[in-house]
């Protein structure tokens, strides 16, 4: 059993310029293909995505748009370009969502459709290993001439998907390509010392988790070129260069700005370069940049990207709910970044915001069937909003599915001395402790409710550290103070036992540490108390003044018109109101509802007069909406008559 980045490799094959500095990360995450999910609330989706998602992505790759077609005849040099430029990457991203539901979901009918993709893939590479359908098809001596044309970032989805085809089943036929092209990439780019940065970026993380997968300096000298490229001057003529961060260099950074994608798969390499090399100037810029997304800019949902004029960031506290974007891929972005953010510091904080963005923001995306999509998130709808079947620009439909399929990689982490539990999801992994073994397997009743247990399968003969996260939500919704609950959990404190006993621990940055010689068979029983929280927003965050959102454990709830007579625009929730949370498993396949005292009014009995009325009002979880048709929904709830129904 292997991890994916194995710390005593990450030092010794660093290149010299680096190497006499100690690596600064701090733990190192368990590969999707040690862990077997058992999660009750995730293997449904996960098994939605094998089938239906999967289904969906092989037919419009196929059969209803050209991208596959367009490998083809790249590989026969012949006919014309079917798409747009960057269609190449949507084949990337399914092979690599493929790749993760083999583990939990083998089906050799996908791995055998994923062999055919990736030999016309190889067939369409170039002898100097070039690979983009588009240049190919169109002009060739054009590549590399429009910095914003994602010739790079196909490249990163590619060598993605190369490393977990890899990983999933041994082949390293795709992981090939993905390296002979990433190797052109560092001749013809960066030791030709071209002006270039990556118009859109993704390759800087993929070039980590590759050089994390060969163990070749190469490519996390190349991800370093990149990162260093930025903010040179180069792309003037490209227009607005907040919009891809290029305005400063990388180290300068400070605020959040531009398309929320961009920006996050970005900083997520930049976490990950600044945990190999301990470079002070990216830590200095990934903390800067991390409080101004999640203190001014990230909704409550964990989402980002308010605006849709540059499918990112406007100005701070601007976060409209009707109108929010809040792209899917931004949220799947989050939990990349924050995940690195986590493995660079051990701080829990980060997996806080990942598991925001995972409830909520992000699986709000997929439908409970798998096969059908959102690609913006709004927080409130008059029912206009739907979900789709595909998308022209086809990038959150693989993206959330590799997201989902790829959950193993971010239960678990390891260090030296412990091994970390970060998310509760029903798994069992065995860990290596030196040449021995810790085996966890881990049962819960999340997100309905707040009981674990973990049982130990296999010990190793050594003290060593279990470090349980003690989820965020417990005091506050999120950190920084732009949101807080306004109604006081009774025991917003986590319990631990083991064999029965009350457990001794101490906290240490959001995780409860737990230091003793394990034996197989021992039973940790952790319980994280759930209540109903109202949370409230800081004043500068004008649309949600005089409204309130619901929380119950990780998950945020809306209201939605398909629960209350097809509106839900039409009452307020009172401060004083009460709340009622039950479990209905006949509903959107079992979900737990919060049920609430509000106030409406109707007409009085003259014609002439309105009267105010008490009603029971039902709220879901709000990844759950919009799977009953296009209908009313709102989070923010109005606490008075005068916000009723007011745009959001």
């Amino acid at each position: 059993m292997k991890l994916l980045f194995p710390f005593i490799l990450i030092i010794a094959l660093m290149p010299f310029e680096v190497q006499s500095q100690e690596s600064l990360q701090k733990l190192y995450p368990v590969d999707f293909s040690q862990v077997n999910i058992t999660d009750p609330f995730w293997s449904g989706r996960m098994t939605a995505v094998a089938t239906n998602t999967l289904d969906a992505c092989i037919q419009f790759s196929e059969i209803k748009t050209g991208r596959i077609r367009n490998f083809e005849k790249s590989a026969t040099h012949s006919g014309q370009h079917e798409g747009i430029y960057y269609d190449d990457s949507d084949v990337y991203k399914a092979i690599e969502a493929m790749a993760y539901s083999l583990k939990n979901n083998p089906n050799p009918l996908i791995e055998k459709k994923a062999d055919e993709w990736i030999d016309k893939i190889a067939a369409a590479q170039l002898p100097d290993g070039y690979l983009n359908t588009y240049f190919e098809l169109t002009d060739i001596s054009k590549r590399w001439t429009g910095i914003g044309m994602h010739e790079d970032y196909c490249a990163g989805h590619l060598i993605e998907a190369g490393i977990a085809y890899h990983n999933a089943t041994g082949k390293r036929k795709l992981l090939d390509v993905a390296i002979r092209f990433a190797d052109h990439i560092d001749t013809f780019l960066r030791k030709n010392n071209r002006q270039w940065f990556s118009g859109h970026q993704e390759i800087e993380l993929a070039l980590i988790k590759l050089y994390h997968h060969t163990n070749d300096s190469k490519y996390l000298e190349l991800a370093q070129w990149y990162l260093e490229q930025r903010g040179r001057g180069y792309g003037k003529e490209w227009g607005n260069q907040d919009y891809c961060q290029n305005s400063l260099p990388v180290k300068d950074q400070n605020k959040i700005v531009g398309h929320a994608v961009r920006a996050m798969y970005m900083y997520t390499g930049v976490a990950d370069v600044a945990a190999i090399t301990n470079d002070k100037g990216y830590i200095k810029a990934m903390n800067s940049i991390w409080e101004d997304v999640v203190y001014r800019n990230m909704y409550i949902t964990g989402g980002i990207g308010a605006e849709a004029t540059n499918e990112g960031f406007g100005a701070d506290y601007d976060l409209p709910n009707e109108n929010a974007y809040c792209e899917t891929c931004a949220s799947v972005g989050m939990v990349f970044w924050n995940q690195r953010m986590n493995m660079l510091t051990g701080d829990a904080k980060y997996i806080d915001i990942l598991e925001r963005s995972l409830y909520n923001g992000a699986l709000d995306g997929l439908s409970l069937s798998g096969d059908r999509f959102l690609y913006e998130n709004p927080l409130a709808s008059s029912g206009k909003s739907q979900r789709s079947e595909w998308f022209k620009t086809a990038c959150c439909p693989s993206n959330i599915a590799r997201l989902v399929s790829s959950l193993g990689n971010y239960i678990y982490c390891q260090s030296a001395n412990a091994a970390w539990v970060n998310l509760y999801i029903g798994s069992e992994v065995k860990l290596p402790v030196e040449k021995q073994f810790l085996g966890l397997s881990m049962q819960t009743s999340y997100p309905w409710k707040g009981n674990s247990t973990i049982n130990i399968t296999e010990a190793p003969k050594k003290s060593y550290q279990l470090r349980l996260r003690i989820p965020g939500w417990l005091k506050e919704p999120a950190h920084g103070g732009l949101y807080f609950y306004t109604t006081q959990q009774q025991n917003a404190s986590i319990e631990i036992s083991i064999n029965g006993k009350p457990a001794s621990f101490r906290e240490e940055l959001g995780y409860a540490v737990i230091d003793r010689q394990w034996k197989k068979g021992d039973l940790i029983e952790i319980n994280t108390p759930m209540e109903i929280h109202r949370i409230a927003s800081r004043a500068e965050l004008k649309q949600n003044n005089n409204r309130s959102a619901l929380q119950y454990g990780p998950m945020v709830y809306c209201v939605e018109g398909a629960d209350n007579n097809q509106q839900a625009w039409n009452f307020i929730l009172p401060v004083d109101a009460s709340l009622h949370i039950q479990y209905e498993p006949g509903l959107l396949g079992g979900v737990n509802t919060i049920t609430m005292e509000a106030k409406i009014i109707v007409p009085g009995a003259d014609g002439q007069t309105v009267q105010v009325i008490n009603k029971a009002i039902k709220a879901i979880p709000y990844f759950a909406w919009n799977n009953r048709g296009a209908n009313e929904m709102q989070v923010w709830l109005p606490t008075s008559f005068r916000d009723l129904k007011v745009n959001q």
